[in-house]
């Protein structure tokens, strides 16, 4: 059962049953529901669905959308489409609790059945386990006692963010695939695919040498027109302006099945529609390593999470230029350390990002050249599982390194003013 409130504007899920609206009179003989009959119908129709996508039965994904909805059987003909691009090794869709809402039962009737629904896949040389993301889905029983989907989209407002946001979902899209990379781009776009997967074919590579202990994963880029995809609101003034692209979270478990947030597996990444012409492969091994360090956890600080993918981005790679780094050490310690009375906050990291991501690279520029690669990962690993608290993340400092993050930018200072 999902949590409700699990997540910021997240789904509430209310047991069948609850609700003190007086009940809606039905037929002779039926004096209530067969809600273990009403669940192993919708089930039915859930498990012929994914196995129409495995098998390529386009009629059998569609038998149950309702027929005289033209709008939704058009985009739920796409949505099959567009699943058969993916190539899944596997999919199943598992139907969760029931969502009463009487607005819904007025409009459809006395049968409505509003349910939330996990769908389980694993794209074939992707993911390295299935993940986990939500529909909701509103049936109604027609003549025959039929189980017909009528809405795909009355709980969206209600799902954690993110859900019904998938690649797949917003529409008609050209899938490309390379050793370790896939990408998702407009029809039509076959040009910008293959540029993309040459640049994330050279950040997989640089991301798989670079990262300590090395990385096995792969890349997806996601590159639509849509300006909302997987949580990445490209909607919003400042990510519009700034963000070049974004490493969205995929979940082996949903809020509240395991934890109140989620099991992160992986990501995958969704590049800023206005400034798609900026995305190198220096971008892409950023969001990689945001990719290989995503299963560590959700609580390590700011400046270690952006320090890190950034030392990774600013490495030799193939197809990107090399940098003067010592250059540019010396600008940063100039420029930034010299004002700064203080690592990044969490709280600001992105409110002042041109400073940030400098001071957080130098911090960790120094971890590295100090501790070496497996100190640092070990510490990532951990400030990631444990970091909750800034006693958490000194002890933890204070364990592997003998100094907290305060000492650490006392360390920046030292270095730099010898």
């Amino acid at each position: 059962m999902v949590v409700a409130g699990a997540v910021a504007g997240g789904l509430a899920l209310h047991k069948s049953g609850t609700s003190t609206t007086p009940p809606v009179a039905v037929a002779p003989k039926t004096p209530e529901i067969d809600r273990a009959a009403r669940a192993s119908g919708v089930d039915a129709v859930l498990t012929a669905r994914a196995e129409a996508v495995k098998l390529n039965k386009p009629d059998q994904f569609l038998a149950a959308v309702d027929p005289a909805d033209k709008t939704l059987r058009t985009r739920q003909r796409t949505l099959f489409d567009n699943l058969r691009r993916f190539g899944f090794a596997g999919l199943k869709y598992e139907r969760l609790q029931e969502q009463y809402d009487q607005a819904l039962t007025d409009k459809y009737g006395p049968s409505t059945f509003v349910v939330a629904v996990a769908m389980t896949y694993q794209i074939r040389g992707i993911d390295p386990v299935p993940a986990r993301t939500m529909l909701g889905y509103t049936f109604v029983q027609r003549a025959g006692k039929k189980w017909t989907l009528v809405s795909d989209s009355d709980l969206d407002k209600r799902l954690p963010r993110g859900s019904h946001q998938e690649a797949w979902d917003v529409g008609e899209v050209l899938v490309k695939r390379a050793p370790r990379v896939l990408v998702v781009v407009e029809p039509g776009q076959g040009k910008l695919a293959t540029s993309l997967l040459t640049k994330a074919g050279s950040a997989v590579k640089a991301v798989s040498k670079s990262w300590p202990g090395g990385w096995t994963g792969s890349g997806v880029v996601i590159a639509l027109d849509d300006k909302v995809v997987r949580g990445a609101d490209y909607t919003l003034p400042k990510n519009a302006e700034d963000a070049l692209a974004m490493a969205t979270w995929v979940y082996r478990s949903l809020p509240g099945e395991v934890s109140g947030v989620g099991e992160r597996t992986d990501s995958y990444v969704v590049i800023n529609p206005r400034n798609r012409s900026k995305v190198d492969a220096r971008t892409l091994a950023h969001e990689f390593t945001h990719v290989a360090t995503a299963p560590y956890g959700t609580f390590a600080p700011r400046w270690l999470v952006e320090g890190a993918a950034t030392w990774v981005e600013f490495l030799p790679m193939d197809g990107a230029r090399d940098l003067a780094i010592g250059t540019y050490r010396q600008t940063v310690r100039t420029k930034y350390l010299a004002k700064a009375k203080a690592l990044p906050a969490d709280t600001t990291f992105f409110q002042d990002s041109l400073k940030s991501y400098p001071l957080s690279w130098l911090a960790v520029d120094l971890l590295i050249e100090r501790y070496g690669g497996t100190e640092l990962i070990t510490l990532y690993q951990e400030m990631a599982a444990l970091g909750q608290t800034q006693a958490e993340r000194d002890r933890i400092m204070l364990e592997h390194l003998g100094l907290t993050e305060k000492g650490l930018f006392q360390a920046l200072q030292k270095v730099s003013s010898a």
